[in-house]
């Protein structure tokens, strides 16, 4: 469980890292995508100058070629105006119209060619500002194109870092949680395999049980039955049932008593010193009952006061009583300690003495409140101490009650079982912590008190050493109460064990098997001091037990074979009855086979002497048999109409009367008994095979019926599962749904940090572009003074 714990945390913090490197990779991405489009418009707008460039230079072509044209016509001009010129120079003797047409066509040749020569001055001005304008934007688009492929390359290389690393740790994450499933699956694989071996241990707990209450059923009829010694009716009476006196433990009781009356003497000293000391502050302040009669009310309560040893002092009496009555030779539980009722009424008596002086106590503080000097400060003080106070006694109310529950066993039996008597003695151990800190509390109100009233300027000496005293009995009452605690706290094993318990069960020890267990010893002590006189023989208890044993066994074996005889002497009857039915069923066979024998030969003899004669006796022979089946044929016929009703043993039956059957009636009786004799063989054989098959089937119905309950059980149990599995998935669902919502809420959280880092970055960027301007223009302007 250590193991997949830390795997758990390691995958969660992967997790988180993954997260934070995605939320960077996104902004990245961004950062690179903006960086794509701004690439993308440098490089469309580089085109547009290209384009651009294009044209001008298309133009500027265009413009070199018109100038080419120009000049060429500007020479062809000169020359012809050369040759106009020398045929000028030849003709001057010509009339004069046609010089002063000859110079009219130079003048506007000579403008026209001045033109001409200026507006080509200006072309190559306005190409050659173009041409450097254009240089001067590409090598700035070139430079910027740079510095942004560079950018690129880096953002570039950062994303593929990123990314390897990414895929690093999902691959990693991929395989931890690979391993994590395959841990998973083989962790599910044993909780199947121990809820399976948990089934088999639960099903052979079972049947230990069972066995176990069968062989106890057992045990408990046999010692009930052939035990006659032992006592079951009176088990308080029952010497086997006592428990051994256990010398240790007494001594061991005796030594924690002892230490517990130290204890109580020193808590019994300091409560009479508290009361005592505040009953003299009563009488001192808030008003000295030298000077003045002190209230009524602080009257009365130094009244009760005065009379606290009456309370306090049979504490300590009755407590060395309890002590004085645990010896070596007493047993001592809760059961046989009756000094402790005493005690316990003791101090019931003293709690109830201080419910009494509480509401005196706390009206005492209200009124030392009261007095003029009292300031704002002992006041809360005060206070403080009215809820001590009130806190003290209802710690005493619950001392009490837990000692007179403790008291209560040695008064009645049965009154307390031994765990609650544990969970009483844990809650007395913490009760009387719980009074060591509220003495300790009240302790520390009381020294502040002094602190405060030992400002006030009224103040006397005797007050004070009264203060100083009961200071005083308070710190010993807080010590004897921690002691108290502590004690009871070490020795809380002690008294929550049980050093006397009955054999055969944890039930308290109850006074009268005390007793027994006390006469044993003495008897004891006795057989062991007279050990040398003689005694007389007697018979061991394992060999008493064996003997009665082999008596009972004896003893069943004659019953058994007794039964054995009875089954014997039953099946032998049931055998001759049936030797007489088969010989009976023999003799009847014998009688049918002679008559049919004898049938047989007379027709025989009919038959030879109807062959053996004439033809006339053959025919009269014929004849007679003819009419002998129709006469049988007759019979037949009138059977129904011709009958005759025999009874006997067996019922009534009704008979044809004939010549040949007339004498037949007994043997047909007998052959309708056996017939019934043997329908009964067979419904009888019938009937036990449908018993066989009844008992199979309800077998086979019980082995069903358990079949289907253990299905039940399993379906409850698979059902119980799913509903666990379910409860798990939605778990799961739930805590994944959380976990991609903080997820969410980390990334977008980052990213607005990203964001924010990333404007505040632009802007110390800036910051430093203007600072290094300004560094630059301050250096030049340094330079040039």
């Amino acid at each position: 469980m250590a193991n997949v714990t830390d795997l758990q945390t390691k995958y969660s913090k992967l997790a988180q890292e993954y997260s934070k490197l995605r939320a960077q990779n996104q902004v990245l991405k961004k950062g690179v995508v903006d960086e794509q489009a701004n690439s993308a418009s440098l490089k469309e707008q580089l085109k547009q100058r290209d384009q651009s460039l294009r044209k001008q230079e298309q133009e500027m072509d265009s413009l070199s070629f018109r100038n080419q044209q120009l000049a060429k016509r500007v020479e062809l001009l000169q020359e012809e105006l050369a040759v106009s010129e020398a045929k000028g120079k030849k003709g001057k003797t010509k009339v004069d119209s046609p010089s002063q047409h000859g110079l009219q066509t130079q003048s506007v040749f000579d403008e026209d060619l001045q033109k001409k020569i200026e507006e080509n001055e200006r072309l190559h001005i306005q190409f050659y500002e173009a041409d450097e304008q254009h240089r001067r934007q590409e090598a700035e688009l070139r430079a910027r194109l740079e510095e942004l492929e560079k950018d690129s390359e880096q953002h570039q290389a950062v994303v593929d870092g990123l990314t390897t690393k990414y895929m690093e740790t999902i691959e990693r994450l991929q395989s931890d949680k690979a391993r994590l499933e395959v841990k998973a699956q083989t962790l599910e694989r044993e909780a199947k395999e121990c809820r399976m071996r948990t089934e088999e241990c639960q099903q052979q707990l079972r049947r230990c049980q069972s066995e176990l209450n069968r062989q106890v059923k057992q045990s408990s009829s046999v010692i009930q039955e052939k035990v006659p010694f032992n006592d079951t009716k009176f088990s308080d009476y029952n010497s086997l049932n006592v428990p051994p006196h256990n010398r240790r433990h007494q001594l061991k009781a005796r030594d924690v008593a002892g230490q517990a009356l130290s204890f109580i003497q020193d808590l019994v000293a300091a409560l009479l010193n508290f009361h005592s000391y505040t009953e003299q502050r009563v009488h001192i302040y808030p008003r000295d009952s030298s000077i003045e009669p002190i209230s009524p009310l602080n009257q009365k309560f130094s009244q009760y006061l005065h009379e606290n040893a009456a309370y306090v002092r049979p504490l300590e009496d009755s407590f060395l009583q309890l002590h004085q009555s645990i010896t070596e030779d007493t047993v001592t539980v809760l059961e046989t300690v009756v000094k402790l009722k005493s005690f316990a009424d003791n101090f019931s008596s003293y709690t109830h003495f201080l419910q009494k002086i509480l509401p005196y106590q706390l009206k005492s503080l209200e009124e030392e409140c009261e007095a003029t000097l009292c300031t704002a400060a002992l006041t809360a003080k005060n206070q403080e101490l009215q809820s001590d106070m009130k806190r003290v006694t209802s710690v005493f109310e619950k001392l009490q009650n837990y000692i007179n529950l403790l008291a209560l066993p040695s008064v009645r039996q049965d009154a307390m079982p031994q765990s609650s008597t544990s969970a009483v003695f844990t809650q007395l151990a913490a009760c009387l912590h719980s009074l060591h800190d509220a003495v300790k509390e009240m302790s520390k109100h009381y020294n502040q008190k002094a602190g405060l009233e030992q400002e006030l300027p009224t103040i006397t000496q005797k007050l004070c050493t009264t203060t100083e005293c009961l200071l005083g009995s308070l710190g010993s009452l807080t010590s004897s109460t921690g002691k108290i605690a502590t004690f009871f706290s070490n020795n809380l094993d002690f008294f929550t064990s049980s050093g006397y318990s009955p054999r055969g069960g944890a039930v308290a020890l109850n006074p009268l098997q005390a007793e027994s267990m006390l006469a044993n010893k003495k008897k004891a002590a006795a057989y062991i001091h007279a050990i040398k006189k003689p005694r007389p023989q007697s018979v061991p208890y394992r060999e008493a037990l064996s003997n009665r044993r082999i008596l009972t066994s004896s003893t069943e074996s004659r019953e058994g074979l007794t039964q054995q005889v009875q089954q014997s002497q039953e099946k032998i009857a049931r055998l001759e009855q049936e030797k007489e039915h088969w010989l009976l069923e023999a003799q009847l066979g014998k009688v049918r086979l002679e008559k049919e024998n004898q049938r047989i030969a007379d027709l025989e003899a009919q038959l030879a002497a109807a062959l053996g004669g004439s033809p006339s006796l053959q025919t009269a022979a014929a004849g007679t048999l003819a009419q002998n089946h129709e006469e049988a044929d007759a019979e037949q016929k009138t059977a129904g109409k011709e009958t005759t009703l025999c009874t006997s043993l067996v019922g009534m039956l009704c008979t044809t009367p004939t010549v040949e059957h007339v004498g037949d009636e007994e043997s047909r009786e007998q052959l309708i008994k056996t017939h019934y004799m043997t329908r009964v063989g067979e419904l009888t054989t019938q009937l036990q095979i449908s018993d066989s098959k009844a008992v199979h089937f309800h077998s086979e119905c019980r082995a069903l019926a358990k079949r289907l309950a253990i299905a039940e059980k399993s379906r409850e149990t698979l059902s119980e599962e799913v509903k666990l599995a379910n409860q798990n998935i939605t778990r799961l669902q739930d805590e994944l749904a959380t976990t991609k919502r903080s997820y969410e809420d980390q990334l977008s959280m980052m990213s607005d940090h990203l964001c924010s880092m990333n404007e505040t970055l632009s802007k110390q960027r800036e910051e430093i572009d203007t600072l290094k301007l300004g560094s630059k223009g301050n250096a030049k302007k340094n330079k040039g003074r």
